[in-house]
């Protein structure tokens, strides 16, 4: 049994003044930021990260972690942490993590939906440094053939009704494991991984959904179907609507991976009490892959628009992309909402109930926020 921690014994919580976040439970850790403090950076601090577990976080030493790779390879391999770092070339890359259930409390205005209410800060952004995944499979020998599935088992043990305790595990397919952006990461912005970050080492698989980049890892398999395990086979998949807990055939479900086009609005704050005259709105955009050309506000629900500034770094694609607009408000109750647009032309739906599912996944309507002004 790997020894395990609560959320109380996390370093930082144990400071006279710990970070504020929302907690959306305890057992096990599940908290998000304030949306003001999500968006004061472009680079999210660990103090604002989201922080996404399935079960206790396993108290792990460096010194003496392994990492397996094995399964349909030429030369299995068994590395430490020290072993990583010397054998393979260094990589950052700047990438956001997000939830596959961002925005789930939307989705819950519809109708309700199982797991935790997430608000808009379910995602960070960070400077992720590690080696390529590619080049570790590489040097264990492993195909490129696109029918392969790359499969992470994880320290971290998951306990679900009716399914019991196991381990945590996930996969990617082999197309996307041998891109060059899919790290095995040992830092996040620029420091050693925090426990409940997934130290000593992780998985970051930018673009795809935070469950797709499993913490605490310990073994690679490659093999010829996707992973078995229950997160893989029987969850985080997305399910047509009519479908509830007690009717689910998870098989005509689809494979959460890539996150879809998705923006919110993080300043002003939900029920916020504002002065007349110019108010500054502020939130983010994301889009998988592609990037944001344009990001729209209305001050009265949808009915009119204007365009907001968009700050991004070219060099950094598969970061989110800021936006700031400005308003001239009059007195009254508005409904603020923001919209985004990919490169290839995309947008959002209007509203949360076109993509209702009992899961909660993949909340990416129009974001609202109502505000008075005075």
């Amino acid at each position: 049994m790997i020894p395990t921690r609560r959320a109380t014994l996390q370093p930082e919580m144990q400071q006279a003044e710990p970070p504020i976040m929302i907690v959306h439970s305890t057992t096990p850790y599940n908290a998000e930021p304030p949306l003001d403090r999500l968006r004061a950076a472009t680079i999210t601090a660990r103090r604002d990260f989201y922080v996404r577990s399935h079960g206790d976080i396993p108290d792990l030493a460096e010194a003496t972690h392994r990492l397996v790779v094995a399964g349909l390879v030429a030369k299995p391999l068994e590395f430490s942490l020290d072993a990583l770092r010397d054998g393979f070339s260094e990589v950052t890359v700047t990438a956001v993590m997000q939830c596959a259930g961002n925005r789930r409390a939307d989705l819950q205005l519809v109708r309700p939906t199982t797991g935790d209410p997430w608000a808009p800060g379910a995602i960070g952004n960070a400077a992720w440094t590690g080696v390529r995944l590619a080049d570790v499979l590489n040097a264990a020998g492993a195909s490129d053939a696109e029918s392969l599935h790359v499969a992470f088992d994880s320290c971290d043990e998951v306990e679900i009704e009716g399914e019991g305790r196991f381990a945590y595990g996930a996969s990617i397919p082999m197309a996307k494991a041998m891109s060059p952006e899919v790290l095995l990461a040992y830092a996040m912005n620029g420091e050693a991984l925090a426990p409940e970050h997934g130290h000593p080492l992780r998985v970051v698989v930018p673009g795809y959904a935070g469950v797709r980049s499993p913490k605490w890892l310990r073994r690679i398999t490659v093999q010829d179907r996707p992973s078995d395990n229950h997160m893989q086979a029987r969850d985080y998949k997305l399910v047509p609507p009519h479908m509830t807990p007690e009717t689910v055939d998870w098989d005509s479900g689809f494979t959460i991976n890539e996150m879809p086009l998705n923006s919110a609005i993080c300043e002003p704050a939900a029920g916020e009490v504002l002065e007349t005259g110019h108010v500054t709105v502020r939130g983010y955009a994301i889009a998988t892959a592609r990037p944001i050309v344009r990001v729209d506000i209305s001050y009265d629900g949808g009915n009119h628009w204007i365009q907001a500034s968009l700050e991004h770094d070219a060099t950094a694609p598969w970061s989110w992309t800021f936006w700031t607009a400005v308003l001239d408000l009059p007195a009254g109750r508005h409904e603020l909402v923001v919209r985004a647009w990919d490169s290839a032309g995309q947008t959002q739906p209007a509203r949360p109930d076109d993509t209702w599912n009992f899961k909660g996944y993949l909340s990416a309507a129009w974001h609202r926020v109502s505000v008075s002004v005075r």
